[in-house]
Parts: C-alpha cells; structure tokens; sequence
C-alpha cells in the first residue's frame, strides 16, 4: 500500500451552513469512488476555503460523513485578486495500490477550469 494525495474542489453556490453541508460531503464522497476508495482508506483530509466563506468549516460539514477517527483541519485559500469565489479546495491522503499516475483527482462544477490539467 502507498500513501497518494488527491486532489479535490468544488464551487459553493453561496456562503451558508446549509450549502457546506449539502455539497462539502458530494465532493469527498465522490473522490473516494471515482479512486475505488472506501472511508478506512482515509488518513488525514487537508481543506482550503476562499476568504468569502465564512459561514462554517469545511471540515464541519464533512462530519457528516463517517469519518470517525480522521483527521480534518481547515485553513484559508491566499486571497488571489483574479480567483474564483466560494470555493472549498480538498487535499486528501489515503493508502492505495494505486500508482501516482492513476490517481483521479475530482474537480466538481465551474472548479474544472481551476485545473484543467486535473480535472477528470
């Protein structure tokens, strides 16, 4: 088993809880399955948000989710002039057999021009 790192965004459509909430979790939720992943996969989830969200942590609203004993911490995205608004940015690391270069890294919404040479 190696330890990957896979990356992840996605666009919030507005700055509340309830929006956290509801698309915070689809997101981690479909990282793990577009990588054939299982929650015990996890072992630590790294999350970015811009400065315009401000409403609760991203990692709040991935409790959601069994998580259980994961390690989740929140910081906030540098304030690029040019950037795009209310995005939740995800750096997960999990053990995998995969190799590096079959890692599919998940790039919801508007989030696929962030990263085009990414987004799946």
């Amino acid at each position: 088993m190696a330890v990957r790192g896979i990356r992840g965004a996605v666009q919030i459509s507005d700055d509340s809880a309830d929006s956290l909430a509801r698309e915070v979790p689809v997101l981690i939720e479909e990282m793990l399955k577009l990588n054939g992943l299982s929650f015990e996969c996890l072992i630590s989830v790294l999350f970015t948000a811009t400065p315009d969200l401000i409403s609760d942590f991203p990692a709040a609203a991935a409790r959601s989710l069994p998580l259980g004993d994961v390690p989740l911490i929140c910081a906030q995205e540098i304030a690029v002039s040019h950037g795009m608004a209310r995005v939740v940015r995800v750096l997960m690391h999990v053990e995998t057999s995969l190799a590096r270069s079959e890692v599919q890294h998940v790039y919801l919404g508007a989030t696929r021009t962030l990263r085009k040479d990414l987004a799946q």
